[in-house]
């Protein structure tokens, strides 16, 4: 955001009174019930997200509207049919994934890693928390690829696509019920394996437990866990990695509010 006011000035698209202003808020604007972080994207690559789960409909399209007028590109998760609704009536460029419950509106010009990151899911089940972190890994400038409804229950579905999985810099494995998948890619691949339990299963599953102690006790080396459901943390973290292996430090023209 910063580097694109220097260079508004510097082009004479925005005077230096009207840079002054813009300036007022930051690094953080006071919302009275938020204080949205303008400066995340300057230390950390990526502007604050908005985590829409608790917060009222008022709320998360206050917080989209500072987030857009300060020219960032915005994400928010876990937001509802309702408050996207009231979020699109304002800004109706916004995109909105029903399945993965993620509303996004990009203002900077989209950039795309040159090597993917793979999102593999074991059942259509699976697919809210994938297509949550495939949103999320491409709001952030990369290319991703999914491998989807590969579950070990079927264990050919996986083996037909290992060769493409292998090209991937790094994974996402996504998986419900036992929690196994994530072990079986790591016995086939040489690359960082990022694994996302999900809620999904009957009751001895535990609402996802039962994935989460699977996938931290698994046997593959090379295999990390985030939280239960929690595809926005993987896909940030395969994200990080991925910029390390392709020697890229971030350019910091987004920025987003609250998780």
């Amino acid at each position: 955001m910063l580097r694109n006011l220097l260079d508004q000035i510097a082009s004479g698209v925005v005077s230096v009174e009207d840079a002054v202003e813009r300036l007022r808020t930051l690094p953080f604007e006071d919302l009275g019930f938020a204080r949205v972080d303008h400066h995340r994207g300057l230390r950390c690559g990526f502007p604050e997200v908005i985590f829409g789960q608790g917060k009222t409909m008022q709320q998360v399209e206050e917080i989209f509207q500072t987030l857009v007028h300060a020219g960032h590109d915005v994400l928010a998760t876990r937001v509802s049919r309702s408050a996207a609704r009231r979020v699109l009536t304002r800004f109706p460029q916004a995109d909105y994934n029903r399945l993965a419950r993620t509303l996004a509106l990009r203002q900077s010009q989209p950039t795309s890693s040159s090597g993917f990151i793979g999102i593999i899911c074991a059942g259509t089940a699976d697919l809210p928390v994938a297509e949550e972190a495939r949103i999320t890994a491409e709001m952030m400038g990369q290319r991703t690829r999914t491998f989807y409804d590969v579950g070990v229950a079927g264990l050919h579905r996986l083996l037909a696509e290992s060769e493409a999985i292998r090209q991937a810099n790094v994974l996402i494995v996504v998986a419900g019920m036992e929690g196994a998948l994530p072990s079986v890619v790591g016995g086939l691949v040489d690359h960082p394996i990022i694994a996302v339990p999900t809620s999904v299963g009957y009751g001895a599953g535990f609402q996802g437990l039962a994935p989460l102690l699977a996938m931290l006790n698994s046997c593959a080396s090379g295999l990390s866990v985030v939280n239960i459901d929690n595809g926005f943390g993987a896909a940030y973290q395969a994200t990080l990695i991925n910029r390390l292996a392709e020697g890229k430090r971030p350019s910091s023209n987004h920025d987003v509010a609250d998780e």
